[in-house]
């Protein structure tokens, strides 16, 4: 007695997919295996992300499926009870609050949550997405990440939706994200500043990369710019987001004999590190440097003086996240919204006062 083929190995008629308003027609499995010259469990093998097939055969095979733009059926699509969370850089705080969002959700669901690493990549190598392949996860969150065309058409193809959370760039209009207003969050913080009479305001930017970077200190430009105040590049200094740089970039502010009186830090780690940085030039906060962070991380106001920041809802944004990318994979179809921004807000606490007289 022979055991049955595998549901995507068995003779299918070709099918209709509609897309974004218009009928397309998709090859099947057994059309794709035939102009590849494989058999229909070869492809099978391929879409599972079996490690039993040869690369230049996967290579022609995922080809195929991308130029024919296969798209699994759901229910076909026996999926794992997974979602899959990956950072490009999984090293702190901030990376907690994400992880408890989704764990939320997750649980909530009846699932469990893969943690990956791209290693500061700001996309995944291709043997991550193989894996995910392999793994069959109800959906994948990437944060500060993306997709290159071919790791999107392979998950496509396999119904494995995925969101992109506070993207590293523009996403593109057809992927789904989930974002903060980064552009208004630097506008309050630097706001806040000039209101309490300031007029050098340094900034300590982050990777420049990074499109929630670049909406930050657009703020920060456009709140000196409304105030009628000069934007000078010599207190502008790049960061990278970590602790380091707030430390080494926040020396050589301090060092200057026109030193700002407050600094915009980018994030609450590289406040931290204009802390460290402050204190070792003899600088009392506030009395002689106001500092401003962004994200509100846990830690922000337990630090002496508590830092005032712009709180990112993180926890908020990740659940988000998590969320869509499960209405995503649900038969009912298309959530209506799938491009999100949360609202970022001023936290005002003990590390910002008005500057020194003669300042």
């Amino acid at each position: 007695m022979t055991s049955p083929e595998p549901a995507e190995s068995r003779p299918q008629t070709r099918t209709q997919t509609r897309t974004q308003g218009r009928t397309a027609q998709t090859a099947t499995l057994a059309e794709i295996a035939r102009e590849a010259g494989v058999s229909a469990p070869t492809v099978s093998k391929v879409l599972n992300g079996r490690a039993d097939v040869a690369p230049a055969t996967r290579a022609r095979v995922e080809d195929l499926l991308r130029a024919h733009g296969y798209r699994r059926r759901r229910a076909e699509a026996t999926r794992s009870p997974l979602i899959d969370l990956v950072f490009h850089e999984l090293e702190s705080a901030w990376a907690m609050e994400v992880i408890r969002g989704v764990e939320n959700v997750a649980r909530d669901a009846g699932l469990s949550v893969v943690l990956s690493e791209s290693a500061g990549r700001l996309t995944p190598g291709r043997t991550w997405a193989d894996q995910v392949a392999a793994r069959r996860p109800h959906g994948v969150v990437l944060v500060l990440s993306g997709l290159d065309a071919s790791q999107r058409a392979l998950l496509t193809s396999r119904s494995i939706p995925f969101v992109v959370m506070d993207p590293a760039g523009d996403p593109g209009a057809d992927v789904p994200s989930i974002g903060a207003t980064n552009w208004q969050g630097g506008l309050a913080a630097t706001r806040h500043l000039v209101e309490l009479g300031h007029r050098r305001i340094g900034a300590i930017t982050g990777p420049s990369q990074m499109m929630c970077s670049r909406a930050r200190i657009d703020g920060y430009r456009a709140a000196l710019e409304t105030a009628g105040l000069p934007v000078d590049p010599a207190l502008i200094a790049d960061g990278d987001f970590h602790h380091e740089a707030g430390y080494r970039r926040g020396l050589e502010l301090l060092r200057r004999p026109d030193r700002p009186t407050a600094v915009f830090a980018g994030n609450d780690l590289q406040a931290l590190g204009l802390y460290e940085a402050a204190r070792e030039l003899g600088l009392r906060i506030p009395e002689d440097l106001s500092v401003v962070g962004f994200d509100d991380l846990p830690v922000a106001p337990l630090v002496g003086p508590p830092l005032t920041t712009v709180r990112q809802p993180l926890t908020e944004m990740a659940e988000a996240a998590a969320k869509l990318v499960l209405d995503l994979g649900r038969e009912e179809g298309t959530p209506a919204a799938t491009r999100i921004e949360l609202a970022t807000s001023l936290v005002v606490r003990s590390s910002t006062g008005v500057p020194v007289a003669g300042r």
